[in-house]
């Protein structure tokens, strides 16, 4: 049997407000990278670190314009 996409959307949306706190705003508002990495335990070895402050810095200055 397959899971329609509502009924699957429904079951994450509901999953990030439980573990997450994420408003269903939050949570279409993510990419499915961005959820799946939320969710990820921080000591599996395929969780990507967090970015650097420098990195963070020169995001915000590259999409500053924008």
């Amino acid at each position: 049997m397959t899971d329609s996409f509502g009924g699957a959307a429904a079951r994450w949306c509901a999953l990030a407000a439980r573990l997450l706190g994420w408003r269903p705003a939050d949570f279409w508002n993510a990419t499915p990278a961005e959820l799946a990495m939320a969710l990820a335990a921080p000591e599996d070895p395929t969780t990507p670190s967090p970015p650097s402050r420098e990195a963070i810095a020169r995001m915000m200055e590259r999409d500053a314009d924008d």
